[in-house]
């Protein structure tokens, strides 16, 4: 197995796994078993688009449009904000759980939207994808394998966490457990938010 597809599978992983807002959105519906199996894909998929364009050498678009970074960031913040409200009010009302007991379910355009901007309106997914990973590539002879090994990191946890989320069903069968999800997941959406915000 080459070298460079391990560390491009290494580093991908270890930027990937940090808690984040798109990681939770993923998380929560594994929990629901709503639309995992497309929501994954979109993720992945995503992260592989900003990986190409950071190692073909796009990393320098912050410098080509100054204003790009400072629109996503403000952007990202709004988004979060509004996400975050959202998940302390479902945590109020009785957690996410009261939403599945009453059959209501999310419509699969309603999740690629929210996780789509979760990806592209955030700014850390940038300097994660396009241009940490895209400038650590230039040491590799091999660029194309590194990119391929991060962009397989990508697909390995997200599949995993959507899909491996159901072994926590017995603990979420308490309205209680989804109750505390709620409230961490809106308390690290509005903590990224303010973060965008004065960085």
């Amino acid at each position: 197995m080459s070298t460079s597809l391990i560390a491009g599978f290494a580093l991908g992983f270890s930027l990937i796994l940090a808690i984040g807002a798109q990681n939770a959105f993923v998380l929560r519906q594994g929990l629901r078993r709503e639309h995992v199996f497309p929501l994954c894909l979109t993720c992945a998929v995503s992260d592989a688009a900003l990986i190409a364009a950071g190692v073909a050498g796009f990393g320098t678009l912050a410098q080509v449009l100054p204003w790009f970074e400072t629109v996503m960031r403000y952007g990202g913040a709004i988004f979060l904000t509004w996400y975050g409200v959202r998940s302390l009010q479902s945590a109020w009302r009785g957690g996410a759980v009261m939403d599945v007991e009453k059959g209501q379910r999310t419509n699969l355009r309603s999740v690629l939207l929210t996780v789509l901007a979760f990806t592209w309106l955030n700014p850390h997914v940038y300097l994660d994808t396009v241009v940490l990973i895209g400038s650590i590539s230039a040491q590799y002879e091999d660029r194309l394998a590194f990119a391929l090994g991060a962009m397989l990191s990508s697909f390995v946890f997200f599949f995993s966490l959507g899909y491996g989320a159901g072994v926590l069903s017995p603990v979420f069968a308490r309205p209680r457990a989804w109750q505390v999800l709620d409230v961490v997941i809106g308390v690290v959406m509005l903590a990224i938010a303010v973060k965008l915000v004065v960085m």
